[in-house]
């Protein structure tokens, strides 16, 4: 018994050493750009129907919330598939793996939301722009198993992010358009790059 424990072990082993060495082909492009398209009309809902997100925050993050959400469903769902039918027998190896490389930025964001929200609600203001940092940082942990290009889709949100938080540093205000124009054109950016990457030769690497 102890000898079946060993060598399952080994085998679990050998699969997550390959999986780490191969290129993760999960996520595909369409998807990612129709998050990108959720993410452009959810602005365009709050610009129209929400007066003034800054005095009705919970409004305003509650319907990110559902945008991001539904956007992580999407992803999910294509992923599990594209992931069974590229990855075979390292379908739930390489899924363990994308997950775990992007989980730490994003429980970094729900928890900084929970902080700021709880012990300084003036600062929710910042919460857009930290978001679109915690992202970057979520798709630089990812690119050693994705094409080398999607890089510059993690400078495009470090870089927006900083802006948003400077340009909002005026007027201590919510928009949506801070929210929705760079995560649309961001994750138009992504799924173009994995688009034209997925026949060159970094996508193998």
């Amino acid at each position: 018994m102890r000898d079946l424990d060993k060598a399952l072990a080994d085998i679990v082993a050998i699969r997550s050493q390959l999986a780490a060495g191969t290129a993760f082909r999960g996520y595909g492009p369409a998807t990612i750009a129709a998050t990108g398209a959720v993410a452009l009309l959810t602005a365009i809902l709050q610009h129209h129907w929400l007066a003034d997100p800054t005095h009705n925050p919970i409004l305003f993050f509650a319907g990110w919330s559902v945008a991001a959400v539904l956007s992580a469903a999407m992803i999910w769902i294509e992923m599990r598939a594209r992931s069974r039918r590229h990855h075979s027998g390292l379908a739930d190896a390489m899924i363990h793996q994308a997950v775990e490389q992007f989980l730490p930025a994003g429980v970094a964001g729900v928890l900084l939301a929970a902080v700021l929200w709880k012990f300084a609600p003036e600062t929710l203001w910042m919460l857009p722009g930290l978001w679109q940092i915690l992202v970057s940082l979520g798709i630089f942990a990812s690119v050693r198993s994705l094409p080398r290009s999607v890089a510059i889709a993690g400078a495009w949100y470090f870089v927006a992010g900083f802006s948003v938080v400077m340009i909002a540093s005026h007027s201590h205000t919510l928009s949506p358009w801070t929210m929705g124009l760079p995560f649309a054109a961001g994750q138009v950016l992504m799924a173009a790059i994995i688009y034209f990457a997925s026949g060159d030769s970094d996508a193998e690497d």
